[in-house]
């Protein structure tokens, strides 16, 4: 006779780069290795984060959230958040450097699980591309827009290039800067990057176009939309 399994003698296998998991699987194996800050599951695949450099990741990565928390301070009803897990579906759950969203009272597409997890697509996702840009501008691109996340930003700190894409009938098309190098959001009006300065270090120039954004019409119609909005679930 086999005796019964006790369930407190069951070991959690750790978390491996590569490992083939359902969703549940790697919750249960992240959540078991605390000391793990960072791990993705991109298409049923485990992808782990090496040791982040300060320059090719870490200060672009502060700056990035320096310019979107400031639009989100000033534009109420949106939510800004610095590497949160994201639900999608059942074969990825990213880790984005940074999200932006509409706050679900407002209009937002996501919502938060009762253990305080992202489900759904954020409106906008960010993602620093020091030595990632492969599987960001690959597998990470096409299982967001397949989510449904309207705007992705890549920036890839060693190629000197951000990538912005906005999704038009289920495509993601690049935005590219006008005669004055700037790039508008358009699912988040007043969200407007100086790219050349942003890539040079140049914070007061990028701030600065920013606080130009919030002067907008379109960012000021923006906020009373999402004021005035009236959630018929809430």
């Amino acid at each position: 006779m086999i005796a019964p399994t006790n369930p407190s003698r069951i070991t959690i296998p750790p978390l491996e780069n590569g490992d083939l998991l359902t969703r549940a699987e790697f919750e249960q194996r992240y959540t078991a290795m605390p000391e793990i800050k960072k791990a993705e599951l991109i298409e049923g695949i485990v992808y782990m984060a090496s040791p982040l450099r300060f320059e090719p990741h870490a200060e672009p990565h502060a700056r990035l959230i320096t310019w979107l928390g400031l639009y989100a301070a000033f534009t109420p009803y949106t939510r800004i958040g610095d590497n949160p897990t994201v639900r999608l579906d059942v074969d990825n759950e990213p880790q984005p450097d940074a999200v932006v969203l509409i706050d679900a009272q407002h209009g937002g597409q996501t919502r938060l699980s009762d253990d305080g997890y992202i489900l759904g697509a954020p409106e906008l996702v960010a993602e620093i591309a020091a030595s990632t840009a492969t599987i960001d501008l690959r597998d990470k691109k096409r299982v967001y827009r397949r989510n449904g996340v309207k705007e992705y930003l890549v920036w890839q700190v060693i190629n000197r290039r951000l990538d912005w894409f906005e999704e038009q009938e289920g495509e993601y098309i690049s935005l590219t800067p006008d005669a004055e190098g700037i790039i508008r959001s358009r699912v988040f009006p007043g969200l407007w990057l100086a790219v050349s300065a942003l890539l040079n270090g140049d914070m007061p120039e990028v701030i600065a176009t920013l606080q130009t954004g919030f002067t907008s019409t379109a960012h000021q119609e923006f906020v009373q939309q999402l004021a005035t909005f009236s959630n018929p679930n809430s």
